[in-house]
């Protein structure tokens, strides 16, 4: 098909490497095209940074290739294969109901990855029909935009399409399409399907071409995998304790939702802590709480382990010795993520410098939220903000005598007040996506066709550090008598 100047205009720059790998990696797939594509929502901001034309982007022929019914130039649209350990189970899986278009490069010279997610059947669809509905596509959307807010690592979302179509999740619900963008959507199950289905060269190239993409510092290293693994085990430890200290739960850690980039990715059953609890589950499949809060550092390290497994015959020659290279860089990553837990907490109670009796402090601190079922992001707005609200945490005798502790260790700091209050800004929300009004946002937006409340939603999520005044309404916590919140993976 020949590409339209409109394509051409909308500012589309691919330069495709992954069709590059053997073809065991995925299946070229044709497009699944809907009768009446939409466009929903699209992100200004994103588009810009991609070097893309927002105007051109708005177009009749723009709308096409984000629905899924047109290819834009220099597309080569295909199903990515993997396997993916789903609640401790392995299973061989693949882009059930998603295509990656290609590889933007942006005027900076980065490489994106532009994937439809809910575009139609693929090879490895198994049974399903590869849709996906309206509701879950913006749910995505709107708690990518706000991690990407809270500068946490993450895939972004271009735009969201109706497709004209019902599907069926026992009942009918309008279908949409949404477009991702990740720096790339290589996964830890990735590599499970290298290292089990395919030949030990298929994993070095898988190997190599990961280290070219994410990791380049790796390939100087005096052993490149090693430093695959430890370059991988680092972004990680990282990017949870970033996810703990807003209180995010991802609800769904399995190895195929790992990505190696170190950014977050699948938004299916995830949501925001309110009263601190680390047993706190939302997904409604997970029964035992695998991936609870608490759990989820822990998770980090089965993740990882599984990743480490598949490396063993590139670490080492002897078995042995690559699984005590494993071994290593796997106990590195506790190391880092504690590292940054610490410090995170600290900036959060406004502790500069490292004392002792710090992480008691914040334990103690953490025991007291959950005896009260204190709500875990206004406890430390009110910190921040030395307002403290008329609840039972800050009204109990317990937290006097720790408030009187924290006081004592902000005063042996020399920083100004004002250097502490400003640290602690930086690093305490004024809001997070609160459960209750994102189901506001999206049940406006599925059932009544009504757009404001998710737009204002995500106006005020932009900036969540600002502590602006027309925040306000998304700080108030929901109701009491709110039952227990629980989300769904929308497949």
């Amino acid at each position: 098909m020949t590409p339209t100047n409109e394509n051409t205009a909308a500012g589309w720059n691919f330069d495709n490497t992954y069709v590059r790998l053997p073809d065991a990696f995925y299946s070229k797939q044709e497009l699944n095209p809907v009768d009446e594509p939409a466009l929903v929502v699209m992100n200004g901001p994103l588009a810009a940074s991609l070097g893309m034309n927002e105007e051109a982007l708005r177009s009749e022929e723009a709308i096409e290739v984000f629905a899924g019914n047109r290819a834009p130039e220099g597309a080569e649209p295909l199903a990515q294969a993997y396997a993916g350990h789903q609640f401790g189970h392995l299973n061989m899986l693949g882009d059930g109901r998603a295509l990656l278009l290609g590889e933007q490069i942006t005027p900076g010279g980065e490489r994106f990855d532009i994937q439809l997610k809910g575009s139609g059947r693929t090879p490895y669809s198994r049974g399903g029909d590869g849709r996906a509905a309206l509701g879950p596509m913006l749910r995505e959307y709107i708690i990518s935009e706000a991690m990407h807010g809270l500068g946490i690592p993450t895939t972004r979302s271009l735009a969201v399409a109706a497709t004209g179509e019902s599907i069926y999740r026992g009942e009918e619900l309008p279908g949409a399409v949404l477009t991702r963008v990740a720096s790339s959507h290589i996964r830890v199950g990735t590599f499970v399907y290298a290292a089990g289905a395919l030949s030990g060269e298929h994993l070095a190239t898988l190997a190599e071409y990961t280290i070219e993409r994410h990791y380049p510092e790796a390939a100087n290293a005096e052993n490149r995998y090693l430093a695959l693994l430890e370059g991988v085990a680092a972004r990680q430890a990282s990017l949870i304790a970033k996810w703990q200290l807003v209180g995010f739960i991802h609800g769904v850690m399995n190895t195929d939702n790992m990505a190696l980039s170190g950014e977050t990715i699948d938004y299916g059953p995830c949501a925001f802590m309110d009263a601190y609890d680390p047993a706190t589950v939302f997904s409604s499949i997970d029964t035992h709480g695998r991936y609870a809060y608490g759990q989820q550092p822990k998770i980090g390290v089965w993740n990882l382990s599984r990743f480490a497994e598949t490396l063993l015959p590139l670490l080492h020659d002897d078995e042995q010795e690559a699984v005590n290279l494993a071994q290593q860089a796997i106990e590195g990553y506790m190391d880092q993520f504690h590292a940054h837990l610490l410090s995170g907490m600290r900036a959060k109670l406004g502790m500069f410098g490292e004392e002792a009796e710090d992480e008691e402090l914040i334990g103690r601190l953490q025991t007291l939220m959950q005896t009260h079922r204190a709500d875990y992001t206004n406890t430390f707005r009110s910190l921040t903000v030395g307002e403290l609200e008329d609840n039972a945490l800050f009204g109990s005798d317990d937290f006097t005598e720790w408030e009187r502790s924290w006081q004592a260790r902000l005063a042996r700091q020399p920083q100004t007040e004002e250097a502490r209050r400003a640290l602690m800004r930086a690093n305490n929300p004024s809001i997070i996506p609160r459960n209750h009004r994102v189901e506001e946002a999206l049940e406006a937006a599925s059932k009544h066709g009504d757009l404001e409340p998710m737009h204002r939603l995500l106006t005020a999520l932009a900036n969540p550090y600002a502590y602006a005044p027309e925040q306000e309404e998304y700080a108030v916590m929901a109701a009491c008598g709110v039952g227990p919140y629980r989300t769904f993976c929308g497949t």
